[in-house]
């Protein structure tokens, strides 16, 4: 019992990564030694797992999938999400400046974390970096602020958020920000619209089930060239979590970074510069102090 309560703790650190743009939840479970069992468990839900379950050897099954472990993470995951889901869209109506601010501390900090397991850079590891960054500043600068809020987009949403969830270096919540629908979930969370988060989670499963076989493929062939192209994704869309933006005078719905000044000009908006830069400090300072609570729990 005491180590599944352990367990659903990563769990809940996971869910809150989550729910924050910027730290993963598949960093957090990297962290506190979880997450080889976690893509280990979710890849032997596959067809020979689910035949034990359909001729009803619920025990074989469960047993086969790992199931108390996945319970007590994705329990974990769950409290987080609902209980911060409110705080996010509380502060986002209210203080957006210094949240993006802290978002933006986060993804440096991640992205420097995750690149720390490359000791002696290859030109492979350059040009991946490279091909990161180039198509994050692409969809950072296209991608509107608001996408539709049809079924199937919610749908396809939940489906690639939930693959960044056990990617070490990017988190479900900056998915969903690229894709314009952080906002829009956090809201559906916070007010329980059972239909929105229904066909969410409902992508989720499908997403979570099909990637994690294709992850643990890339990190086991490919390892120093899927976390560099992690870190260069990350790095480039810090276009998109920049605290200061004005919208473009060309394109409805696009919104582009701007100078503290140039936004104050634009938006007669008071910049919050110092409350700003504290709230980046404390970002970038808690992936390290997460690092060193993770290790701390493994000792």
């Amino acid at each position: 019992m005491l180590k599944y309560l352990l367990t659903s703790l990563k769990g809940m650190a996971m869910g809150a990564a989550d729910v924050i743009p910027g730290v993963s939840g598949g960093t957090i479970a990297f962290m506190t030694g979880i997450y080889q069992e976690l893509i280990f468990s979710l890849k032997s839900i596959d067809l020979k797992s689910l035949k034990l379950l359909f001729t009803g050897d619920i025990k074989g099954f469960w047993k086969a999938i790992n199931g108390n472990f996945l319970v007590a993470v994705f329990s974990g995951v769950l409290v987080s999400v609902f209980t911060l889901a409110r705080l996010m869209h509380y502060l986002l109506v209210t203080h957006p400046i210094p949240l993006w601010s802290f978002f933006f501390g986060l993804i440096i900090a991640s992205a420097l974390f995750i690149l720390r397991d490359i000791e002696r850079w290859k030109i492979s590891y350059v040009i991946t970096l490279l091909v990161g960054i180039a198509i994050a500043v692409w969809i950072s600068l296209i991608s509107p602020s608001e996408t539709t809020d049809a079924w199937w987009f919610v749908f396809i949403s939940g489906m690639i958020a939930i693959c960044a969830m056990i990617l070490p270096g990017i988190s479900g919540s900056f998915i969903l920000l690229l894709m314009g629908k952080y906002a829009f979930m956090m809201t559906a969370i916070k007010e329980l619209d059972i239909a929105i988060i229904a066909i969410f989670a409902t992508g989720a499963i499908v997403g979570l089930l099909s990637f994690s076989h294709l992850l643990s493929w890339l990190l086991k062939r490919y390892y120093k060239q899927t976390i560099s192209l992690l870190a260069g994704f990350m790095a480039g869309s810090l276009i998109k979590v920049w605290p200061w933006k004005i919208a473009s005078l060309n394109y409805e719905g696009i919104d582009y970074p701007a100078l503290p000044s140039h936004f104050e000009l634009h938006t007669g908006i008071d910049a919050q510069l110092p409350y700003a830069t504290i709230f980046l400090v404390i970002g970038f300072g808690l992936v390290f102090a997460i690092e060193f609570i993770a290790k701390a729990m493994q000792k």
